[in-house]
């Protein structure tokens, strides 16, 4: 993959970019602990699917403004996006409101910000509803009862999938990546 860095103020991201060039692209947004590499698989069943990947290499510091820029500075106005763990939770917050710059969501390990999780807090109660298709891939780290607490925020097509995965993206990595393609697919 073609490493690029974008530098948004005083921060800067490394984004991996690679798969044909389309007006189908996918952003993958990363757990905290993952590798760079995390989603090469999946990457590579995209291109198959003849989408574009944008890998954020590193989500630490990244917020929905900063992924804004960094789709600017790629200049893609419309995207797709998935994320897993931390990535998770910022591509809800990312996608969040009306619909507008992205046009569906798969997420893993991760529900809905104004969900309350296992301690009765939610991480963001102000997280407004998406209006856009949202897959939620449930694993091993995240109870259904969250998936589907999920969908009540959710104001476009819901899909739950269960996966009996610790780690969506090199478990499942044919899962995820069908997921993706079912979500950026028109038909």
């Amino acid at each position: 993959m073609k490493s690029r860095q974008i530098t948004v103020g005083d921060q800067a991201w490394t984004v991996r970019v690679d798969g044909p060039a389309s007006r189908h692209n996918v952003l993958l947004l990363p757990d905290a602990d993952d590798p760079a590499d995390v989603f090469d698989n999946v990457c590579a069943r995209l291109h198959e699917s003849e989408l574009q990947t944008v890998v954020v290499e590193s989500v630490a510091g990244l917020d929905p403004a900063g992924v804004h820029a960094v789709l600017d500075a790629l200049e893609l106005p419309y995207v797709n996006v998935a994320g897993r763990g931390t990535g998770a939770a910022l591509a809800w917050r990312v996608c969040a409101g009306r619909f507008g710059r992205f046009m569906s969501l798969v997420v893993a390990d991760h529900g809905h910000p104004a969900v309350p999780g296992a301690d009765g807090n939610a991480p963001d109660p102000a997280c407004p509803p998406l209006e856009l298709p949202v897959t939620m891939l449930v694993t091993k780290t995240v109870p259904r009862a969250t998936a589907d607490a999920s969908g009540r925020y959710v104001y476009g097509e819901f899909r739950v999938v269960p996966l009996e995965v610790d780690n969506v993206a090199t478990e499942a990595s044919h899962e995820l990546a069908t997921e993706i393609v079912l979500r950026t697919s028109l038909w």
